[in-house]
């Protein structure tokens, strides 16, 4: 498993993370069999959110209860989690109150007396960067949470926070997948006009504001077609990319899933990979692709044949 030391933090870092979203529903004894996998693996960072499962913070608590993890056990891993969705409504809600109260659930549920990265879930259109700051302030110099960070926000949204917020912003969830690239796809072909991939979304290039502002990108549904709607490993929607795939497979000696998990790792910005999946092979499987040494013929391939113009 290739690390890193994440930016802005003392954390060596795995490029593979397990994103726990999904093991409500587990055993004690499944959820301690996909952790052990994952930490075979080489994973030891792990992922949640307070509205994970049907209850609010019903993953968080089932993972502590499943683990039971010991004080060394505890420091042996990073533990990440989110706040800012409001399941009710639904709305978002980035007020101080609000963020420290989910903080003091999330340190409960985890049976945990600090959380290693708190990233802010989804962007508030009401957001007041004051309220933020106090928040992380407070949860800093209590020691309950170590390090912050955001998902699924813009290179401006990330400034307005930064223009109050002391502590750096460590990591930037986003969704980026082989076929779901428009982070990486818009820069591609720049400046062609009547080219819709040219089109920039995120407000001035987010893949470039956080390798010039040393903001970790964490890549969730690493294997979704699109937004939500299938996996493209497979699909008869994707006949030339699945192809390319498989050839890769078979040259590298892995699954599938490596080779999807090696285009993300590939890029030099130093992203991880967010698995979601609750089945442990698989968790191998993707795992074995954190540092495949795709070459730029094989990068740029695998980008073209899922529908994108390389110019």
């Amino acid at each position: 498993m290739k690390t890193f030391t994440l930016p802005g933090t003392d954390i060596t870092a795995p490029n593979v993370v397990l994103g726990l979203m999904r093991i409500a529903e587990k055993s004690d004894d499944e959820i301690r069999g996909l952790v052990h996998t994952a930490r075979d693996a080489g994973i030891d960072f792990f992922d949640h959110a307070d509205v994970y499962g049907d209850e609010l913070h019903e993953c968080e608590r089932r993972f502590a209860e499943a683990m039971q993890l010991t004080p060394s056990e505890r420091d042996a891993i990073t533990i990440q989690t989110k706040a800012g969705i409001v399941k009710d409504g639904p709305y978002f809600d980035f007020s101080r109150d609000h963020i420290v109260e989910s903080v003091e659930g999330s340190l409960a549920a985890l049976d945990t007396d600090h959380i290693d990265i708190l990233l802010l879930h989804r962007p508030d259109a009401l957001v007041e960067p004051e309220e933020v700051a106090r928040a992380f302030d407070e949860l800093q110099a209590s020691g309950k949470v170590l390090n912050f960070g955001v998902s699924n926000h813009t290179p401006r949204q990330i400034d307005l926070l930064r223009r109050h917020v002391r502590q750096p912003i460590v990591a930037n969830q986003l969704q980026l997948s082989i076929t779901h690239e428009p982070i990486i796809a818009q820069g591609v072909a720049a400046n062609m006009q009547a080219e819709p991939q040219s089109v920039t979304r995120d407000g001035g290039g987010i893949v470039d504001y956080c390798r010039l502002n040393d903001i970790t990108i964490q890549a969730w549904s690493p294997f979704q077609a699109g937004f939500f709607n299938g996996v493209f490993l497979g699909s008869p929607d994707y006949p030339e990319l699945n192809a390319a795939i498989d050839r890769m497979a078979a040259k590298y000696d892995v699954s599938p899933m490596a080779i999807a998990t090696a285009w993300i790792t590939r890029h030099p910005a130093h992203m991880q990979v967010v698995l979601g999946t609750t089945t442990p092979d698989r968790v191998t499987q993707a795992a074995a692709g954190s540092d495949l040494p795709l070459t730029r013929a094989e990068w740029y391939e695998l980008f073209r044949t899922s529908g994108h113009l390389v110019p």
